[in-house]
């Protein structure tokens, strides 16, 4: 199953989502200019200036094919590989091939490309940059929208870990072990994915970081043909933003970061912070429905404990575990306009049916009708423990299970188990215990975070714009419900996202839109 304790992906919840400018750090306009430039042999922030092989390539845009998640898009969209280096130390060595797609601005007044990344790790930008077109339509007007699947994501080499039989059997495992025979299977089933991941996967395995995936985008960057980067990274994407802007400073153009992932977290940090993110969610999804937090809260820890023991029957014939209803659960939290469907989901089970709840579930897990699943809980776990540095043994996460617990009644115990079960004996080192994002002298960075955000909880907005520097970072708030801000009901935020975006207009670093 796929862990909630990194940045989740938009994935099959894209309807919930729906760089500075000019060298200046206050208000003010660019003038509409274009930020074209011919394709150069740059710098690269790892070993000096690129091969005109991969700076000089002509990408091969023509119409978009069918992907495994979805069909193909209006004949508006283009699709190309862009060739990479496999292994960012040797630019001169084997390649990749990373998978785009673009639709052109429309207007006359255009600026350049607006690269997108959706989340996870492991969204597919390909996939879903169609479908949140509408969502950013403004934004069309001067931008070429650009999305891409990163290396070790669905078409640019995506891993996968298990076949689909595999991964169904692995939602009986227990994710809150309750015996030695119980903690056994749990890192058992651990081992075996990180293994199957490096037989799929090979020399890949070492070369999907965040950091590798940054460098990337200063690739595209310079073959598409522009100046600087412009950016909007959700989620998980404003983790790799900051790190682009940490290594190429003076290549930031205009970068919106919305549902920011707290930089100074470590991988306990993060399950920590996810365990109060979705536990305030839950208490305003309850309050909603005129219950008191913890007593409801009560309920839904008894109903997963009841499901540790015995899982619910459902209308396909298969079983809901708790490690799928924590998944059923947690979906709906994402967005205020689902909680109806939380309730729903909750009353049925309650009743004896764990047919909502599974449904819930299989839709986040990419599962179709067939058994067929995605793979992005696998890229997502293939990065995310290249990047995480941590490793703890089962006697650590022990001592911290009471203090999650104390967190997050109900989400605790999964995501305090999490801390040792996500990388446990992982076949590579992981790289850090926190990304740098420090990126001074960049142009402002539009920071937005929301208040009541479970997934990347609003304390990481003020942590992230601190760390991208003084001048840097530039917060706006949003005091709303759900994962992300733009795009989410808010004129106010929209407006602002827009302007900065579309005329270079920084807005007041601390701007609330309630």
């Amino acid at each position: 199953m796929r862990s909630f304790a990194r940045w989740t992906a938009l994935g099959a919840a894209a309807a919930l989502l729906v760089t500075g400018c000019g060298g200046s750090s206050g208000n003010g306009r660019d003038g509409g200019k274009t930020d074209q430039a011919q394709p150069t042999a740059g710098p690269s922030a790892s070993s000096g200036p690129l091969p005109s092989t991969l700076t000089s390539q002509r990408l091969d845009w023509g119409r978009c094919k069918a992907t495994a998640d979805s069909s193909p898009p209006g004949s508006d969209w283009q699709c190309a590989t862009l060739k990479a280096p496999l292994d960012w130390s040797k630019p001169d060595g084997d390649t990749i091939g990373l998978a785009l797609i673009r639709t052109k601005a429309r207007g006359e007044n255009r600026i350049g490309s607006l690269l997108f990344n959706f989340g996870g790790p492991g969204s597919s930008g390909v996939s879903t940059m169609p479908a949140y077109a509408a969502a950013v339509s403004p934004l069309r007007e001067r931008y070429d929208l650009v999305s891409w699947d990163p290396r070790g994501v669905a078409a640019s080499e995506g891993v996968r870990c298990r076949d689909d039989q595999q991964i169904q059997a692995a939602e009986s495992v227990d994710i809150t072990p309750d015996t030695p025979a119980e903690e056994k299977a749990y890192l058992q089933d651990s081992t075996a994915f990180g293994k199957g991941c490096e037989n799929d996967a090979d020399a890949l395995m070492a070369h999907v970081s965040t950091t590798d995936t940054a460098r990337d985008m200063d690739l595209m960057r310079q073959v598409l043909g522009d100046r600087k980067t412009h950016y909007f990274g959700i989620s998980y994407g404003t983790a790799l933003g900051g790190v682009y802007a940490h290594l190429f400073p003076q290549k930031v153009g205009r970068l919106v970061l919305d549902a920011v992932a707290d930089p100074s977290a470590d991988m306990v940090g993060h399950r920590k912070n996810q365990a109060r993110g979705f536990q305030r969610a839950l208490n305003a999804y309850l309050k909603s429905t005129d219950q008191d937090p913890g007593q409801g809260s009560r309920r839904i820890a008894d109903l997963l404990k009841r499901l540790d023991a015995n899982p619910l029957p459902t209308s396909t014939g298969r079983k809901l575990t708790q490690a799928l209803a924590y998944i059923g659960i947690i979906l709906p939290l994402y967005s205020e306009d689902s909680w109806p469907t939380l309730t729903s989901a909750l009353d049925t089970a309650r009743r004896g049916d764990g047919s909502e709840l599974l449904a819930l579930a299989d839709e986040y897990n990419e599962r179709d009708p067939s058994g067929r699943y995605g793979t992005g809980a696998h890229s997502q776990r293939v990065i995310s423990c290249l990047d995480d540095k941590q490793r703890l043994t089962v006697d650590e996460t022990r001592k911290l299970l009471p203090e999650f617990e104390r967190i997050s009644p109900v989400f605790g115990p999964f995501l305090g188990w999490d801390t040792t079960g996500w990388c446990h004996d992982w076949p590579v080192a992981g790289q850090f215990e926190t990304p740098e994002v420090s990126a001074r002298g960049a142009a402002p960075i539009l920071v937005v975070g929301n208040t009541g955000d479970p997934a990347t909880p609003y304390e990481g907005t003020g942590k992230m714009a601190a760390e991208l520097g003084k001048g840097v970072g530039v917060v706006l708030t949003w005091k709303g419900e759900g994962h992300g801000s733009y795009g989410s009901g808010s004129d106010c935020v929209d407006s602002a996202v827009n302007a900065y975006l579309l005329d270079g207009t920084v807005p007041r670093d601390g701007k609330v839109c309630s």
